[in-house]
């Protein structure tokens, strides 16, 4: 059980949506504004992608540069055997975590977008891009990398010719390595 990474789990995300909600209650300055919600943004990445993930459903990813300046996107699942009630209960809580909140940013764009308040939409769209690749390299994690979700679309439209541009790789301490190689 990890009930500290599952309260900053939620804690840096409340935070951001709450502060961007009612931060012209608290202060009139924009910058401030700003400045706070980006780095609850931030920390919100930082912790997800390099802690809670890792902690809550053992998945994590992350890119590495190799000599010739290629991008190589690695996704790895740890193999759990059996998942105790309490891991199943802050599983779900960081998957829902991570799907709601870039709705919700989602809709803070259109809202933004409609009411005219142009200088709030950079916060916004860095808000969704955050939450998003977040996102993203949870799902590749979970299902398996590019190679799983290559099969899926594949027996979904009929295609049998995939690119073989995959690597995957079991490591000592049990995880799956899923890599998608491409530049960047």
């Amino acid at each position: 059980r990890h009930p500290l990474a599952t309260f900053f789990h939620l804690f840096f995300r409340v935070s951001a949506i709450v502060t961007y909600l009612f931060c012209d209650w608290f202060s009139n300055s924009f910058v401030a504004c700003f400045v706070t919600i980006l780095l609850l943004l931030s920390f919100d990445f930082w912790s997800v992608k390099n802690v809670t993930g890792r902690l809550l459903v053992g998945l994590r990813w992350w890119n590495q540069i190799d000599e010739d300046g290629k991008s190589h996107w690695v996704f790895e699942a740890k193999r759990v055997p059996t998942i105790a009630a309490s891991t199943e209960a802050e599983a779900r809580i960081f998957w829902l975590g991570l799907i709601i909140c870039p709705v919700i940013w989602t809709m803070f764009f259109f809202s933004t977008l409609f009411s005219l308040k142009l200088k709030w939409l950079a916060l916004v769209i860095a808000g969704i891009s955050l939450q998003t690749a977040n996102l993203y390299g949870y799902i590749h994690c979970k299902l398996g990398g590019q190679k799983t979700i290559s099969r899926v679309t594949s027996r979904l439209f009929g295609t049998t010719d995939v690119p073989k541009r995959q690597s995957r790789r079991i490591a000592e301490d049990g995880t799956e390595e899923h890599g998608k190689t491409g530049t960047r």
